[in-house]
């Protein structure tokens, strides 16, 4: 394939916002790509390098050849040249490198250029998400959405998927399988508008205590040990208790699911801050709490239903302080006391979760209902005004966005809020901001969609001043999540379903 259609096509895909015609246009990319092309080709679209490091700095980028005239480069020529300056080193490198480079893009069109720097100096933003490149690869093969999903969790990189599946096919899918010792996506919890609701959905179910923690995956292989984050970053040096108390177990080959939390003498927990703090300096005294588990010994656990999973957990965990408090029932009343219960030990409130579920690796939804005694969702910042008066020099005022449902890759403004900014974050959130910011009108920047914040509020009331129809009511900060990408914010559906139960 000409790396000119590449090009074309990451432009396309940048250019619209709908994530069902991003898709196609993946996908028709893909179709055309030769055997050869595929691991560079999907690595490209995805605006990565299959080399990951090429030692091309922006001094190298910001004095280039005259463009091309035609287009003459394939994925191939551009391929075989990345890797060549990637394995250069030593006395006259530099040099070297600056000349391959150069001979590069004097061999590329304008368009070429512009794409190939954005790759390589790592700038290439076009909405080629995760979940839009597993659209896209289920179109290209003909494949189900939910099995490329799937492999997806699986592996960790939807990258690497769509260069197995393309091409193996269907007999590629099924390499893919649950390792220890490879972080998967963990399942996530939808809100509830009330415990009530949450109990009329699900039946009997397992309630958990809510913990106020730093979301953890911990994958124990003999005397190995792996903690990945929420995000699946490794987090094992920065959390020895946890490490020590997984070693300790009776089982030596296992993943669990829970939350690295800290606690005060008392047996309350930390503030999320605390606990937040101590994890990213790897300071002592954060513990870990499991309340599931993908694998036990040799049996693969991702497809068994929570009922079954409870059975391996207690088997993996006996200790009962190393396990999240739980009670099954289908009484509200009984519910209602766990509830209780739980807001009496400081902690958040409870996930209500379907015992009959799996482990929907990587996805929100109905099996895990989360309730609170207030009402929080993750939304993305989308915009912030300038303060005046004591606030004067500092972004203030959020504009607050929940991902859209009609296929495009979009958000819907809810409403804005300045309350709940202590100076610190004031501070920290205008330079983040600033940093993110596309366009200014009077004084609202408006921003790229990145930011994640957790907002509390009182109800969700209908609203013909903003384009979801609904607004939050008294909306307040909690804390911004660095944890969580803007596409793994809560959608316009779940703010609609709060507004139907408040």
């Amino acid at each position: 394939m000409r790396f000119a259609d590449l090009a074309a096509t990451s432009l396309a895909v940048g250019a619209t916002r709908s994530r069902k015609e991003k898709a196609a246009l993946l996908a028709e990319a893909l179709r055309g790509l030769e055997p050869g092309e595929v691991e560079p080709g999907v690595a490209y679209l995805s605006g990565e390098l299959r080399q990951r490091r090429t030692g091309v700095g922006w001094r190298t980028l910001a004095d280039l050849p005259e463009p091309a005239a035609e287009a003459s480069l394939t994925i191939g020529d551009v391929d075989v040249v990345l890797e060549e300056v990637s394995a250069m080193s030593g006395s006259g490198s530099q040099a070297a490198r600056r000349e391959t480079v150069a001979s590069l893009f004097a061999r590329a069109t304008a368009e070429e250029q512009g794409f190939l720097r954005a790759l390589i100096g790592g700038e290439l933003r076009q909405g080629a998400l995760a979940g839009v490149m597993a659209d896209a690869v289920a179109q290209a093969t003909g494949l189900p959405r939910r099995a490329v999903d799937r492999a997806t969790m699986l592996r960790g990189d939807a990258r690497v998927v769509a260069e197995v599946v393309l091409r193996e096919g269907a007999a590629g899918l099924g390499s893919f399988a649950l390792e220890v010792g490879r972080p998967v996506g963990p399942m996530l919890a939808s809100p509830a508008a009330s415990l009530e609701e949450a109990m009329e959905k699900l039946g009997e179910a397992a309630v958990d205590w809510k913990l106020d923690g730093a979301r953890i995956q911990v994958h124990r292989s003999g005397d190995e040990v792996l903690i990945a984050s929420r995000s699946l970053d490794d987090l094992t040096a920065r959390l020895p208790e946890v490490v020590e108390a997984a070693r300790a177990l009776p089982f030596d080959r296992f993943v669990l699911d829970g939350e690295a939390i800290a606690f005060r003498a008392d047996g309350r927990p930390e503030p999320f801050q605390v606990t937040s703090s101590r994890v990213a300096s790897g300071a002592a005294g954060v513990v870990p709490v499991f309340f599931d588990i993908l694998a036990l010994e040799d049996e693969d656990l991702l497809d068994v239903p929570l009922r079954v999973r409870d059975e391996a957990l207690r088997r993996a965990v006996p200790d009962d302080a190393l396990r999240v408090a739980r009670v099954v029932t289908d009484d509200v009343g009984v519910a209602r006391e766990h509830f209780e219960a739980a807001l009496a030990a400081g902690h958040e409130g409870v996930v209500a979760k379907d015992l009959d579920a799996v482990y929907a690796a990587g996805r929100r939804g109905a099996g895990w209902l989360k309730v609170k005694p207030r009402h929080t969702l993750d939304l993305v910042v989308l915009a912030a005004e300038w303060g005046h008066g004591r606030r004067r020099g500092w972004l203030s005022n959020l504009h607050l966005g929940a991902r859209a449902v009609d296929g495009s890759d979009g958000f819907v403004m809810l409403g804005k809020t300045f309350k709940g900014l202590t100076d610190e974050l004031l501070a920290w959130q205008t330079e983040q901001l600033g940093a993110l910011a596309v366009r200014e009108e009077g004084i609202t920047v408006f921003v790229e969609p990145r930011l994640v914040v957790e907002i509390a509020f009182d109800g969700v009331q209908t609203s013909p001043r903003y384009p979801g129809g609904v607004a939050l009511r008294f909306a307040r900060v909690l804390r911004y999540r660095e944890d969580k990408r803007a596409d793994e914010a809560d959608d316009l559906n779940a703010v609609l379903a709060l507004r139907a139960g408040s």
